[in-house]
């Protein structure tokens, strides 16, 4: 499978990266800024170019820029590129823990884009190359998008996930006639850098979680919402 992953140079995407490299797959790992020479933003996706040869193609791919994404897209479909999975994984988490009174509407506007926007972008310039085929969409969202585990704080984080789970729920009905499955996948929370030292969970293991439901091997049990966590087990809208 060719699987595109943004955010791929650390955290959830770099091991999911590695995961799907190990599995077999070709991976094109997007990463904010240059992607064409090591750095110490990209450097261990070098070192997993190296260890997997041929598989691993890095590309430079903001998300929250919509003319770079559709460049890239119409540069692989004329090398002859076809997907098979998209893992919108990219997100930042800002204004965190702060209340109403104080909250920077810069911080919503740039956690929409990033978390919200880049996930659309991607697909709508990346579909097409799907083809005809059967594929998978995984779009990374969180607990703190769920209406029913609501809590106060991490407005922009938590109202950009809801918001990504609405689109996947959209985009499933759209695409389940083309047998593309459409998940909006909660990671758990895992040492990363974005959920710290502290977390409980192991990027490894949410990464072999989300490569078994994008190779089909775990497949949810049919229910009205796509929402899920990495073990394909329905999360609470």
């Amino acid at each position: 499978m060719n699987i595109l992953v943004t955010g791929a140079n650390r955290g959830l995407g770099y091991a999911l990266t590695a995961e799907l490299l190990q599995r077999g797959h070709s991976v094109i790992a997007g990463v904010r800024g240059e992607a064409g020479q090591p750095s110490e933003r990209n450097r261990r996706l070098y070192d997993l170019a190296g260890a997997f040869p041929g598989r691993l193609q890095t590309a430079s791919l903001d998300v929250a820029d919509e003319t770079g994404i559709a460049e890239a897209a119409a540069a692989w479909k004329s090398s002859g590129i076809e997907l098979d999975a998209i893992v919108n994984n990219a997100a930042i988490l800002a204004g965190r823990e702060t209340a109403i009174e104080q909250l920077d509407f810069a911080d919503m506007a740039a956690s929409m884009e990033i978390n919200l926007y880049g996930p659309m972008r991607i697909v709508k310039h990346c579909l097409p190359l799907f083809g005809d085929r059967a594929g998978c969409i995984v779009n990374i969202s969180s607990e703190a998008g769920s209406f029913t585990n609501a809590y106060g704080g991490d407005y922009p984080y938590a109202l950009s996930k809801a918001a990504l789970n609405m689109f996947s729920q959209q985009l499933h009905r759209q695409l389940h006639a083309r047998d593309i499955a459409v998940y909006a996948v909660h990671p758990g929370w895992i040492r990363t850098d974005m959920g710290g030292e502290q977390a409980p969970g192991d990027p490894e293991a949410s990464a072999r979680g989300i490569a078994d439901l994008i190779e089909r091997r775990t497949v949810p049990a049919p229910g009205p919402f796509v929402f899920i966590d990495y073990r394909g087990e329905a999360m609470p809208i």
